[in-house]
């Protein structure tokens, strides 16, 4: 018999802080390419799971369950395993705090088909931590399909490597007013190189390109939006080149990067 109360599930870890802004589709549809990225790049395990039964906790044994949820016991059927490196039970368990429907109560999950961010429990493999506040979300086949592409481009050998910050810029005028080139060196967080180049030439539109690895190359082009390369620029370069990146330039010339760094910035649109 179970009971509803946090003391009756003591191997179960608490739902974990929100890390990715994961809502539920009945709010807000298919979620953002950068919004199922952000989700997975913290989440060791994505399942693909069934829910059997669930139980409600009571609000007062529930500690920092958040206003306007309620937090539940959760078990559930293993359907898949997107991502993970070993194998899973067949039933899994886990802590969710979900949003209370227009009337206060708890919305009818059970037999109700997820997607789950999550992590491993120490020496519990039927448990799991949801990686964040909404770490489970309804089971659709877009949102299916959009994971598991996601999944595929972050696990790929040669996967773009999360920004960690800029390292140097510098910018070599040309022989021509308004002409010259930018190029932005990115600190990784592997090592990996990254480099930004923008070229601009007068009456032209000004380009901009990224090269992945040692050899910067002059014909890279923008990355396509919704792509792990273009989430791992949108997402994570900083809203400004820091002063040292361009401390060994002039003025006019670190104007310059700067300048160019805010055309990417543009171009690249909002991590939404």
């Amino acid at each position: 018999m179970l009971f509803c109360c946090a003391a009756a599930f003591p191997a179960l870890a608490q739902p974990a802080p929100q890390t990715a802004q994961i809502r539920h589709e009945a709010q807000s549809g298919l979620p953002s390419y950068a919004t199922v990225a952000t989700a997975i790049v913290g989440a060791p395990l994505v399942i693909d799971a069934r829910i059997t039964d669930l139980i409600r906790i009571k609000d007062n044994a529930a500690p920092s369950l958040v206003a306007g949820r309620a937090r539940l016991y959760v078990r559930a059927d293993v359907l898949a395993l997107i991502r993970g490196s070993s194998a899973l039970p067949t039933q899994i368990s886990y802590l969710a705090d979900v949003p209370l429907d227009s009337r206060g109560k708890v919305p009818k999950l059970k037999k109700q088909r997820v997607l789950l961010f999550a992590r491993p429990v120490p020496g519990k493999a039927s448990d799991i931590q949801l990686a964040g506040i909404d770490g489970q979300y309804a089971w659709s086949p877009e949102l299916d399909t959009l994971t598991r592409r996601i999944t595929r481009e972050l696990l790929a050998a040669d996967a773009p490597p999360a920004i960690t910050g800029i390292g140097n810029a510098f910018h070599v005028p040309g022989a021509l007013p308004g002409e010259g080139e930018s190029q932005i060196f990115l600190k990784t967080a592997n090592g990996a190189p990254i480099s930004l180049q923008v070229l601009r030439r007068p009456g032209e539109k000004t380009l901009w390109g990224v090269s992945l690895g040692d050899i910067v190359d002059a014909s890279a082009g923008q990355p396509p939006r919704d792509t792990l390369a273009w989430y791992r620029l949108a997402c994570g370069l900083p809203k400004a080149l820091p002063q040292d990146a361009v401390g060994a330039e002039t003025p006019e010339n670190a104007e310059a990067v700067r300048q160019d760094y805010q055309l990417v910035l543009r171009d690249l649109g909002p991590c939404s």
